[in-house]
């Protein structure tokens, strides 16, 4: 049976902000990340597709899970119908107002670094329930794709139909090819006017996607910019420029990348 069109348009999710913050320990994680570290911490979104970039540790995966587990997801991975999310990322979400029109519940949560055990939980459940299972993963395990394969096949078979979905690195397993394989789905789900991505990467290609939200994390501050003002680009802009020379002035230099 189809789904039901949404009578609005993305982005469902409009804002996240803190509400009541006399409980919270401020030394505590996930609290203590400096981005979070603030009272007044606010996230708007404006458009479909909002992409967020920083370095590690900067709190753009602790953002993402904290909007999964207001959306029901597994924080492990997955959709509602996927495990329970976890005790410790529910104690941020639990402190911040989500404002939604309408509030969608529809969609899906990937974390490359916890995709395999996502995959397990799929050929688990079709071993105790059967193979129909996998017609929503194109028909098969995904564990029998390569990486990146498997991939593509979960980004045409589980998104863009109505809802929100939340990528945490999704060019971990692509090729530079296979993200722009990945832009032009993207793409297809923008125009099709029915879904909203918020979307944690590193990659330059992702970022630099025309029409979306791009923002940074940058000492401890969120901030719209654009991808050529990224750290990401002007790197990787000055290797390609003098790769031989590049790389040999980075194994020199104590300097800080």
């Amino acid at each position: 049976m189809p789904k039901t069109k949404l009578t609005s348009k993305p982005p469902f999710l409009k804002e996240i902000k803190y509400k009541n913050t006399s409980s919270i320990n401020w030394s505590q994680y996930p609290f203590s990340v400096p981005i979070l570290n603030n009272p007044e911490f606010k996230l708007k979104f404006t458009k479909p597709i909002t992409v967020i970039v920083g370095d590690n540790g900067s709190g753009k995966s602790t953002i993402l899970e904290a909007i999964a587990a207001n959306c029901g997801f597994s924080l492990s991975g997955g959709s509602r119908n996927h495990a329970a999310f976890s005790q410790e990322h529910e104690m941020l979400s639990k402190h911040l107002v989500f404002s939604w029109l309408p509030k969608v519940t529809r969609g899906f949560f990937l974390r490359a670094e916890t995709y395999f055990s996502f995959i397990k939980e799929i050929d688990d459940l079709a071993r105790e329930t059967g193979s129909d299972i996998y017609e929503a993963y194109g028909g098969k395990s995904l564990r029998e794709r390569s990486h990146g394969e498997s991939f593509i096949a979960l980004f045409e078979n589980r998104f863009g139909d109505s809802g929100i979905f939340l990528l945490d690195e999704p060019e971990a397993a692509l090729s530079p090819s296979r993200q722009l394989e990945f832009l032009k789905m993207l793409r297809r789900y923008e125009e099709g006017g029915q879904s909203q991505f918020i979307i944690v990467t590193h990659s330059v290609l992702v970022m630099a996607m025309p029409n979306v939200d791009l923002m940074r994390i940058r000492d401890g501050k969120l901030e719209r910019c654009e991808f050529h003002e990224t750290e990401h680009f002007k790197i990787l802009r000055d290797f390609a420029m003098y790769p031989d020379g590049f790389i040999e002035g980075v194994l020199h230099s104590t300097e800080d990348y």
